[in-house]
């Protein structure tokens, strides 16, 4: 499993973020904690940003700081990732299986993404629900690119980019 992981956050001082191993994550709620301690005591947002095998985006949020008075707000770029990916299954807990999911091997193409989740996450921050999932569906475009537009719109992308190389 290749992945990348971001967490990021808005604070005082304006957007930071470090690499996050998601190995070391046991569920959703503590994923969220770990993207609050990023806020300190600002108000965030506090942000993941993955990428996987460049098959999939997932997206989670918080809010509120330290307080967490709020629930982490998840989007997948496709659902079907949850039947492949721990992490991703981790992340969306509550996805939708169908077992009768199968890829269509005679085409030769890959099957067309299904969006789960809260795509208006990054509505306050420059990429509403629409232009996400337009950028999701996106022929060509891979799943570092999706995360690349959305930093660049909420203007975190040069801490995304520091992320990336370091």
């Amino acid at each position: 499993m290749t992945h990348f992981a971001a967490a990021l956050a808005r604070t005082d001082d304006g957007w930071t973020g470090r690499e996050l191993d998601l190995a070391e994550v046991e569920d959703l709620e503590s994923l969220a904690d770990e993207l609050r301690d990023l806020t300190g005591d600002g108000e965030g947002p506090a942000l993941l940003l993955l990428e996987e095998n460049d098959e999939y985006v997932a997206l989670v949020r918080v809010d509120g700081g330290t307080t967490g008075l709020d629930e982490p707000r998840v989007f997948l770029s496709d659902r079907r990732a949850v039947q492949g990916s721990e992490v991703a299954a981790m992340l969306w807990e509550d996805a939708p299986l169908d077992e009768d999911d199968e890829e269509d091997e005679d085409e030769g193409t890959r099957p067309v993404a299904e969006p789960v989740g809260d795509a208006a996450l990054l509505a306050d921050l420059g990429t509403p629900e629409s232009d996400l999932l337009d950028l999701c569906a996106e022929e060509g475009l891979l799943p570092a690119d999706v995360l690349t537009g959305v930093a660049d719109r909420a203007g975190f992308l040069d801490v995304l980019e520091g992320l990336r190389e370091g």
